[in-house]
């Protein structure tokens, strides 16, 4: 859902951008696995395919679940590295 953040994307495009951003390569059976999962739960929704390639984008109720997620794995990971003694936690 991170990858869909900026815009529809189609299923290599994703694979692409989620290794870049965080190093792991997903398989087309993941992928599209989890593109299944999400649009079912209405997180995403497929557009019209261009040429062989079917994009997805997040709809609103998706971006409203990914900003919840992220707001939640930051305060995790900033209690986490507080106490490691490597960050301040933010106010």
């Amino acid at each position: 859902m991170t990858s869909l953040a900026e815009g529809p994307k189609h299923g290599y495009a994703i694979t692409t951008d989620v290794e870049e951003f965080a190093g792991v390569q997903l398989g087309p059976g993941t992928l599209y696995g989890a593109l299944s999962r999400l649009e079912a739960r209405g997180m995403i929704e497929a557009l019209p395919a261009e040429d062989r390639r079917r994009p997805y984008r997040l709809t609103a109720d998706g971006a409203t679940a990914l900003e919840r997620e992220l707001r939640q794995l930051k305060s995790v990971t900033s209690r986490g590295l507080h106490r490691l003694g490597v960050a301040e936690v933010p106010r």
